[in-house]
C-alpha cells in the first residue's frame, strides 16, 4: 500500500515525463508496442549439435531463448520494470511463464509456470529448471500452484468470481495482494513466452494482460527459409525464426528498447556466452 509491494520497488528517481506516461496510459493494453525480431538459426543449430556431441545435453530453441533473454534483462534492467497504478516499479528477481500442454490433444487441458531467475545463471541450470519444471506439470493429475488458486477462484457461482477477481485486482492495485498470491500468479512476470514453434505455428503479436504486471510478451514462431544478406553482403537463403515481441512503453523508452534488441541479437548469435555465469548483473536505479 502507498507505494510499497513485495514483488518490487518503487522508482522514485525518474524525470518528470517518465513519472507522468502512466497517467496518460493508465492501461497496459494502452501502451503496447510490437516488434518483429527475426533470428538467424544458424548459431543456435550449432549450438544445440555441439552439446549434444561433447556434453551429451539436450538443449531445444526454447531453452536458448528463454536464458537469453534471462541474460539480457540482467544486463538491461530497466526491462524487468512494471507500472501499477501509475507508480513504476522495479522487479525484485526475474520471472519467465510459459504454458505447459499437458498432451498435444485437444480435449488435453494445459497449464502455465513461473519461474524465478536472479540473473546470473548459466543455460545448463536455467535448462534444468524448465525441464523440472515441465516434467513436474505434464500429467493431468498434477495441480501446481497456478492451478490451485484457480481452482480456488471458481468454486463459486460466476457472479462470486466475478466479485473475487474485481476484488483480487483491486488489492493488486494498492499493493495489499499477498505474496504467496503473486508468487502463484503467472501474470506477475518479467516475460511471458510462448513457443507456438513447437506446434508449427508461426508467430503472433500477444497482447499483454491488464492483470498483473507482465511488460514483456514473446512468441516463438517456426522457422522458415528466407532470403538474407550474409555478413560479406552476399544474398542467400537462411533459416530464420520470427519473435513476436510484444513491450510496455511506459517503464522503457524506444532508444533503450532497440538497444537492448541489438543485445538479444549478439546473444542470440552467439549462445556459447550463456555457458559462462553473469559475474554479475547490472542494477537498476532508486
Amino acid at each position: 500500500m502507498f507505494g510499497f509491494r513485495s514483488d518490487g520497488k518503487r522508482i522514485k528517481n525518474l524525470e518528470p515525463i517518465v513519472k507522468i506516461i502512466p497517467h496518460i496510459m493508465k492501461a497496459r493494453h494502452d501502451s503496447q508496442n510490437l516488434f518483429k525480431y527475426e533470428v538467424l538459426c544458424d548459431s543456435i543449430d550449432k549450438f544445440i549439435v555441439e552439446q549434444r556431441e561433447n556434453e551429451e545435453k539436450s538443449f531445444s530453441y526454447m531453452h536458448v531463448v528463454i536464458a537469453a533473454i534471462v541474460r539480457l534483462i540482467a544486463l538491461r534492467p530497466q526491462l524487468n520494470r512494471f507500472v501499477v497504478n501509475g507508480r513504476i516499479y522495479r522487479r525484485n528477481n526475474i520471472y519467465v511463464s510459459f504454458v505447459v500442454k499437458k498432451s498435444l490433444r485437444d480435449d488435453v487441458v494445459e497449464t502455465t509456470v513461473k519461474l524465478k531467475f536472479d540473473g546470473t545463471e548459466d543455460i545448463d541450470t536455467i535448462k534444468e529448471k524448465i525441464d523440472e519444471s515441465i516434467r513436474k506439470n505434464s500429467t493431468r493429475k498434477v495441480k501446481n500452484n497456478t492451478d490451485k488458486l484457480a481452482r480456488f477462484l471458481t468454486r463459486v457461482p460466476n457472479l462470486f468470481i466475478k466479485i473475487g477477481v474485481g476484488f483480487v485486482k483491486l488489492l493488486d492495485r494498492y499493493g495489499m495482494l499477498s505474496r504467496k498470491t503473486i508468487d502463484a500468479s503467472p501474470f506477475h512476470t518479467s516475460f511471458f513466452i510462448t513457443n507456438l514453434k513447437s506446434i508449427k505455428t508461426d508467430y503472433i503479436y500477444h497482447h499483454l494482460y491488464d492483470f498483473g504486471t507482465t511488460g514483456l510478451f514473446i512468441a516463438m514462431g517456426k522457422e522458415q527459409m528466407k532470403p538474407i544478406v550474409t555478413k560479406d553482403n552476399k544474398l542467400d537463403v537462411g533459416k530464420v525464426m520470427t519473435l513476436g515481441i510484444v513491450t510496455d512503453e511506459r517503464f522503457c523508452d524506444g532508444f533503450y528498447y532497440a538497444n537492448s534488441l541489438r543485445l538479444l541479437k549478439r546473444i542470440m548469435e552467439n549462445p556459447n556466452v550463456l555457458k559462462e555465469k553473469l559475474e554479475k548483473k547490472v542494477e537498476d536505479i532508486k
